[in-house]
């Protein structure tokens, strides 16, 4: 069909094939761009049939959660036909952004995501908007797992021992490592069927910035490394991603979605869960409320198990709104007592600090809007080009600054953003939540440079925080007090991150790039010398953020630590038939990425299951 519009805005008429070439293309970009995350990629929502019922729906398991977490487990299980399994999840099918690697800070911010904020702190965060910190999580089919970077590392050794020596039997490195290698497809066995999780290395789209990283890493003695495995826990290397051909493959897709078509598996979407309803005793979960579709709210019972999985500031918040939590905190918001747990206490995150590079400044190529316009032209067409992958950001290295273990203390990420790209660079500030003064500094530095964005990562943080209810209203996000670098050990170890790419800057590798910091007008900061100690803590405050790895609030501990909410296989304590199932049970944060982590404690908490229930079903392959 012509398009008049279009062919009246051309000094010279089309005669007509020209323009029916072009209505083509045009339509064939339009299909392409809805061929990204059409509904066939996600599992078919069930709100229809359940709101038709008038007596509510039965189910073995309630899975509350579809992220990493809640994907593998109510795939899992729902292997067994004769358990029926149902999933509630807060948000809907992923956005188009979400299935594209390239665009990845552009979901925060928006409906796809909670948009948590900190209580304010006199220590960090400075630099953001409102100078609260910025804690994006994902409300979609997928959770995290659909907005996170997609990186996958496992962490390594020492992460997993230190939680076994604390006391959770079957929680070491040994043990778990047989649940991350099951997680990873193709595997398979005689016990248990394939993994499903598809890793694939990102495409190479900034060669010469991978270059001189791997160079000057090298000239200060750090090796690369092409895959960590055991006993090669520092270095750098190109970590795998969760992704195939330039797309994104969360465990919703390669778990949940796959796994949709069984009779016994049902999903609901945009429910919200508002109470864990118990029994007199408080020993049993009876039924779970949720809210669906202008709130109108249902009520779905459980017959074995509830499996929260909602993550790491939704389920504690869940389980405190339905009356398991600190004691105090639950009689000052009025709420009926089911068990006094010190639920939202060991909040752990890894704390960051963001550093700028300016590299080629006057002769690196500027972008222009055509380099835009190719790019996505051919990621919708040919699935090719810069946004296929996330840059450098796959490039990830860990060292001890210290030298004193063969753990790291520090991780680093890189996102390069190339000159001229000034939408590219206000994706990745505003996906920051950098506030506007120290933006508009920034954008002067991308009109004559590339810029790499450093991320200066605190591995084994030693500060934790909290987590409580502001109040009663399920819509109302918790209270989050971060208590990053309360001890002053944590700032010290990112002192030495940066020391440490300040030696980068001297290498040959670096010198070639013409590469020097970008150091933004900072009022409190410039009153100090350059670049020294007090100049840098000063930095740190403002610059300072999260990795996006909140952790830990409903802590995994044996029964003789005061500090347990969850027994080591999951049970919360007092609960005969709840599990929590999410990165939320972690002791202490693994010294890495933690999807990975999430996915691993998924399968294992399958087997805690099947084992209870002495399952002796045939798994399908």
């Amino acid at each position: 069909m012509p398009l008049p519009l279009l062919e009246a805005q051309c000094a010279a008429q089309s005669i007509g094939p020209f323009n029916t070439m072009v209505s083509a293309l045009i339509q064939a970009l339009l299909a392409a761009q809805c061929a990204i995350s059409p509904p066939e990629l996600w599992p078919p929502d069930y709100a229809n049939a359940l709101l038709g019922r008038t007596e509510p729906d039965e189910y073995d398991f309630v899975v509350v959660g579809a992220g990493s977490a809640g994907s593998v487990i109510a795939s899992r299980l729902s292997e067994n036909p004769a358990w029926k399994v149902l999933v509630l999840e807060a948000g809907g099918d992923p956005p188009q952004e979400s299935e594209v690697p390239g665009v990845l800070f552009s979901l925060e911010h928006t409906n796809a995501t909670w948009n948590y904020l900190t209580e304010y702190s006199n220590k960090a965060c400075w630099g953001l908007v409102d100078r609260r910190c910025y804690w994006p999580r994902g409300k979609m089919i997928g959770g995290s797992g659909g907005v996170n970077g997609m990186l996958y590392v496992r962490g390594h050794r020492g992460d997993y021992d230190s939680w076994a020596q604390a006391g959770n039997i079957g929680w070491g490195w040994n043990d778990v490592l047989p649940y991350f290698e099951r997680s990873v497809g193709p595997v398979g066995n005689n016990t248990h069927p394939k993994g499903y999780v598809t890793l694939s290395a990102f495409p190479v789209n900034d060669p010469d910035i991978e270059q001189m990283i791997y160079a000057g890493t090298a000239e200060l003695g750090i090796p690369r490394v092409h895959l960590f495995a055991d006993g090669s826990e520092t270095g750098y290397s190109n970590l795998p991603g969760t992704i195939m051909n330039g797309r994104r493959m969360s465990p919703s897709k390669g778990h949940l979605a796959s796994a949709a078509k069984r009779p016994n598996l049902q999903v609901i979407k945009n429910a919200h869960v508002t109470k864990l309803n118990f029994d007199k005793s408080g020993r049993n979960v009876r039924s779970v409320s949720f809210t669906v579709r202008n709130e109108r709210k249902m009520r779905v019972s459980v017959g074995k198990e509830l499996v929260l999985s909602a993550g790491a500031i939704e389920s504690p918040k869940l389980l405190m709104l339905s009356g398991v939590g600190p004691a105090a905190h639950l009689k000052t918001m009025q709420i009926p007592l089911v068990h006094d747990l010190p639920i939202g206490d060991n909040l752990n995150d890894h704390a960051q600090v963001v550093t700028f590079l300016k590299l080629n400044e006057g002769v690196a190529y500027k972008l222009t809007p055509q380099d835009s316009f190719d790019s996505t032209y051919n990621y919708l067409i040919h699935r090719s080009g810069p946004l296929t992958s996330h840059g450098t950001a796959s490039l990830t290295g860990f060292i001890n600054t210290l030298k004193n273990s063969p753990y790291p203390d520090v991780e680093f990420h890189h996102f390069i953003v190339r000159r001229g790209d000034f939408a590219g660079l206000e994706i990745f500030l505003h996906g920051l939540s950098i506030n506007e003064y120290f933006k508009a500094q920034i954008r002067i530095a991308i009109e004559v440079s590339d810029i790499l964005g450093m991320f200066n990562i605190l591995s084994t943080p030693k500060s934790s925080g909290n987590l409580r209810l502001r109040s009663v209203d399920y819509k109302d996000s918790p209270i989050l007090t971060h208590n990053y670098f309360n001890d002053a050990e944590d700032v010290a170890t990112l002192l030495r991150a940066i020391r440490f790419q300040e030696q980068l800057l001297k290498t040959a590798a670096y010198r070639a790039m013409n590469a020097s910091l970008v150091l933004p007008t900072i009022a409190e900061c410039d009153t100090f010398e350059l670049q020294s100690d007090d100049y840098w803590r000063c930095y740190i405050k403002y610059f300072s953020s999260t990795t996006y790895h909140q952790s830990g609030a409903v802590k995994m501990a044996p029964a003789t630590d005061h500090t347990s909410c969850v027994d080591p296989r999951l049970s919360l304590r007092g609960v005969n038939n709840l599990r929590v199932v999410d990165a939320s049970i972690m002791p202490k944060v693994p010294s890495a990425n933690t999807n990975a982590a999430t996915i691993m404690i998924a399968e294992k908490a399958a087997d805690f299951i099947r084992e209870d229930w002495r399952d002796a079903w045939q798994p399908f392959y």
